[in-house]
């Protein structure tokens, strides 16, 4: 199972790089845990562009 090599590869690296990669593992799961954010709809905003904004 995968786990089980991550767990084998940790059980290699130094003890004082092991901060590192908690870290590491932790900011990634919270980024995995954020909510997609709602795809943006062209056109709710009222109103014309003249044409120096092109």
């Amino acid at each position: 199972m995968l786990i089980q090599k991550i767990v084998q590869e940790l059980q290699d690296i130094p003890e004082d790089k092991l901060a590192e990669i908690y870290d590491l593992i932790h900011y990634f799961c919270l980024g995995l845990r954020r909510e997609c954010p709602q795809p943006r709809t062209p056109g709710l905003l009222t109103g014309q562009l003249g044409d120096a904004f092109f």
